[in-house]
């Protein structure tokens, strides 16, 4: 399971209150206990102090308040790690961005190798689509991935109903039973 469907609204919620501003944020796990973290971008606020460094404002790009980089770093240091990173596009695709990408990325590693990456697409104040990345080592890159939102991933669905159908046809008919 990358995201729950409650997580999945809290996001696609968190982004459209957010709009024009891109939001962001992370869930956190341990074992089975999962905590989401929304966080403030402070793009604005960088931009205005430094345009010359920070080009850029809260409408194209995003920047994790470092008090709350605090906050995920001492939930790191109680056993959680981070699961998904999470940020909206705004009037814009759900896609990877060469930004994402850089900032994802240190000296061609990736940060947090095991997180998934979540975008969210909000045009005109309403989520038009989510979708999910992780690195793949293989393809050394980012590629697109099934969320599995209702916490089932799509094998595991298809897999779940291909059981079932059994169930109904060989066993039931074992003990003369139609189902």
């Amino acid at each position: 399971m990358i995201v729950t469907a409650e997580e999945l609204e809290a996001i696609r919620r968190q982004a459209v209150e957010e709009y024009p501003r891109e939001s962001c944020g992370v869930i956190l796990e341990q074992g089975r206990l999962r905590r989401i973290l929304r966080c403030r971008n402070i793009q604005d606020a960088l931009h205005a102090k430094d345009p010359q460094r920070h080009p850029r404002d809260a409408r194209t790009a995003y920047f994790i308040d470092p008090q709350d980089l605090l906050r995920i770093g001492r939930l790191e240091g109680e056993g959680f790690a981070i699961a998904v990173i999470y940020h909206s596009h705004v009037d814009a695709g759900a896609y990877f961005s060469p930004t994402d990408r850089q900032q994802a990325l240190i000296a061609g590693e990736p940060t947090y190798p095991a997180a998934t990456y979540l975008v969210t697409s909000v045009v005109g104040g309403r989520v038009e689509a989510v979708a999910g990345f992780r690195w793949s080592v293989r393809e050394r890159d980012f590629i697109p991935v099934e969320l599995g939102v209702d916490g089932w991933l799509w094998h595991e669905r298809v897999l779940f109903a291909a059981g079932r159908l059994w169930e109904r046809v060989r066993i039931g008919a074992l003990f003369g039973k139609k189902s």
